[in-house]
């Protein structure tokens, strides 16, 4: 659901190119997205995590060969609702107890938080558990891979996400940098504190990694058989030929160049063993 927009953009700009190749673009969480892959399902799969150790196995066992590309980064947003001005940073301990499962019971309105803060009702927005923005934000803020305490709203589609936390005066939520910059006028964003100081994520913040914990690499998965067929090695010269620029029309930052070289590499060798 993280990296739809930027696959969205590909389907678009290869049609223009080539009207012969029909791309379907479908989002859902990165688990899900793993698992289609895994059964041969789908040949491209979206991932705003990196494949785990039991999905390789599991695509070993089945036979399943592999790419990963590297074709965008991203900044994971904190927002709250653009009312809320009692809050313009949250260190990563104050969000950590606000998200650890633990917190169920204890921490249900603001000033449980920071008595600072005023007497106001959580209402929390977040990615579902078979989400890889999920996975990626409870490891590096809870400190394990999905350790979330359960009474939010999720959903795996960010712009549900979006309109909960526009909508309501108590909210907080968290979800993918080009969601919050298609929305920008209906949340507030907040800084991140990891230590040195808030910091808000952006293109450089982002880029140079100051966007601590939560700035990270998105990735597509390629099934190796797809570059048997033309249409197929098209389509993946076609994606990361123009990650950059797909990457600036959705909104998110666009990768290093020795990354696209990595990337262009990696394809090269793939081909060359076909």
């Amino acid at each position: 659901s993280t990296v739809f927009p930027i696959s969205a953009v590909a389907s678009e700009l290869i049609a223009d190119v080539y009207p012969e190749i029909d791309v379907v673009v479908k989002h859902s969480g990165t688990s899900s997205g793993m698992s289609k892959l895994l059964l041969g399902e789908v040949e491209v799969c979206n991932a705003s995590r990196q494949m785990t150790a039991s999905e390789i196995e599991l695509a070993k066992s089945r036979g399943v060969e592999f790419l990963e590309f590297t074709v965008a980064l991203d900044g994971i947003v904190v927002a709250v609702n653009p009312q809320n001005d009692w809050v313009d940073s949250l260190t990563v301990e104050e969000l950590k107890n606000i998200w650890r499962p633990e917190s169920t019971e204890t921490l249900t309105r603001w000033n449980q938080a920071n008595p600072a803060w005023p007497d106001v009702e959580f209402k929390l927005y977040g990615p579902g558990t078979a989400s890889g923005t999920f996975e990626y934000f409870t490891t590096a803020v809870i400190g394990t891979k999905k350790a979330s305490r359960s009474d939010y709203t999720a959903s795996e589609n960010d712009n549900t996400l979006v309109n909960g936390v526009a909508g309501d005066l108590g909210s907080l939520g968290y979800f993918g940098l080009a969601y919050y910059l298609e929305n920008a006028d209906r949340l507030k964003l907040l800084a991140i504190d990891n230590g040195n100081g808030p910091v808000a994520p952006d293109e450089q913040t982002v880029r140079d990694g100051s966007y601590a914990p939560l700035s990270r690499p998105l990735f597509i998965y390629v099934n190796k058989k797809l570059l048997s067929r033309q249409e197929g090695r098209t389509f993946v010269e076609f994606y990361l030929e123009k990650a950059n620029e797909m990457a600036g029309l959705a909104k998110y930052v666009e990768a290093p160049d020795s990354t696209l070289e990595e990337n262009k590499e990696l394809l090269a060798m793939a081909l060359s063993s076909e």
